[in-house]
């Protein structure tokens, strides 16, 4: 039955197997400090499986975007038009991000959840120091590109890739050969990619068996109505305003969209990792809903840097529960710094670890909240980071969907067949449309005319 069943099948099989097992070895103290089962199984086996699998997706990340990127800019061919897919793709970043924290202030003000609550908690957070704006846009154009591409400073990598992409441009007719060297690099790249899916399921269950072991009940009880409010919030977002931003400004079918994002989202939540879900988001957008890869190539590795919709509503929702709990009260002005200072934040701390705590302790700070309070919270954020991350890279799809519909760069006829690419893109072998395309390639030699004939879809 296993063998016969799909790969997304067997990843949901693999997701819910791996909560059940570990909230069972929660529950049941087996996974009690010092035991054999938290030594050996949770923190040892469980624990290596999780790690190589998400050392193996962000393996592929810095050489995907780099290559993806650089093509994706020839492709445009024309620096003015990738100007306008930049700041079109910002501005949209930046309203989403807005859009989200205010749902979630909204309905923490509308529930009123931390009232009355005397939540007692050893835990303790120290604040880290985000870097100045200033610091992180002159860092943008980085001193030492490998440097960058080693440390992952996405904006730096994303720069350097547009920077050689417009180069090439310039260089024009005699450039051709490495432009489609560079596009056989993305598809072996891209291929890699499906072998490493091939391996998700296993990764999945020993991700999500080791992350709810971990989660106490008593601590979920607690903090119910934070994570309820929390929970709803990024349901809310996701589903309602995403969606209808999605239909208002494209058109296109939300049911086919959601369809098509669920492996992604299954990704996102086991990994916690925009960045680590580049590879599968990069493969799905392209492959399965038809944008080209000259918008996908910018939007995605730029989404997963600055886009943070679900971290934006859990800082919405952390400010009015905490300030519940200590019973500050915030005004007007005090929401609006909240919802201004996440906005800025999510360009201001792009790249750093731990970025959503790092970003709180910022909008705590301004607004007057005591940054202990963050100690309160820190036992479910666990839980909690997987589904921001599952909305964070939904909204990297779904910007990127509304950018290439409306710059004309979207293949309907591939967005709208429900199993486009799933082939290609999920059960780890190449078709044999891609086969023979190929081998053409390589029997006619890089520089062969042939080459331009070849669907650039595949």
């Amino acid at each position: 039955m296993w063998k016969n069943m799909g790969l997304t099948g067997k990843i949901i099989v693999a997701m819910v197997l791996g909560i059940i097992l570990g909230l069972f070895l929660n529950y049941s103290g087996l996974n009690g400090e010092g035991s054999f089962v938290n030594t050996y199984i949770t923190n040892g086996a469980f624990a290596i499986i999780g790690k190589l699998f998400v050392n193996s997706l962000k393996m592929l990340v810095v050489p995907l975007v780099l290559i993806s990127l650089i093509c994706g800019v020839c492709g445009i061919g024309d620096i003015r038009l990738l100007g306008r897919i930049g700041t079109k793709t910002f501005m949209i970043y930046m309203m989403t991000t807005a859009l989200a924290i205010a749902t979630a202030i909204g309905l923490g003000v509308l529930f009123g959840i931390g009232k009355g609550m005397n939540i007692e908690s050893e835990a303790t957070f120290e604040a880290a120091s985000a870097p100045p704006l200033l610091d992180v846009f002159s860092n943008i154009i980085p001193s030492n590109p490998i440097s960058a591409m080693a440390n992952g400073d996405m904006l730096s990598i994303i720069f350097f890739a547009i920077l050689i992409g417009i180069s090439i441009l310039m260089v024009g007719k005699p450039a051709k050969g490495l432009v489609q060297s560079l596009e056989l690099i993305n598809e072996v790249i891209l291929k890699m990619v499906t072998i490493i899916m091939n391996l998700a399921p296993y990764g999945v269950f020993a991700l999500l068996a080791k992350a709810m072991s971990e989660l106490g009940f008593e601590l979920i009880l607690s903090l119910l109505s934070y994570m309820a409010v929390l929970v709803g919030s990024l349901v809310f977002h996701f589903f309602v305003t995403m969606m209808i931003v999605l239909k208002v400004s494209s058109g296109l079918s939300i049911k086919t969209f959601l369809a098509k994002m669920r492996e992604v989202q299954i990704f996102a939540f086991s990994t916690s990792s925009s960045n680590a879900t580049i590879p599968i988001t990069l493969r799905t957008v392209t492959k399965r809903m038809g944008v080209n890869n000259s918008v996908a190539s910018f939007t995605v590795p730029f989404g997963a840097t600055i886009n943070m919709d679900g971290t934006a509503i859990m800082q919405g929702t952390a400010t009015i529960f905490i300030a519940n709990i200590y019973g500050i009260d915030l005004g007007v002005t005090e929401y609006l710094t909240v919802i201004l200072m996440s906005v800025l934040a999510s360009v201001g701390t792009a790249g750093v670890p731990g970025v959503g705590l790092i970003m709180l302790s910022m909008v705590f700070a301004q607004v007057g909240l005591p940054i202990e309070g963050i100690g309160l919270i820190l036992g479910v954020d666990r839980i909690l980071d997987m589904l921001r991350t599952a909305v964070n890279v939904g909204g990297d799809a779904a910007v990127t969907a509304i950018v290439a519909k409306s710059e004309g760069k979207m293949d309907l006829a591939l967005y709208n067949d429900p199993n486009a690419g799933a082939k290609d893109v999920f059960d780890g072998h190449i078709d044999e449309d891609n086969e023979r395309e190929f081998s053409k390639v390589m029997n006619d030699g890089i520089m062969g005319s042939e080459y331009d004939d070849v669907d650039r879809r595949h």
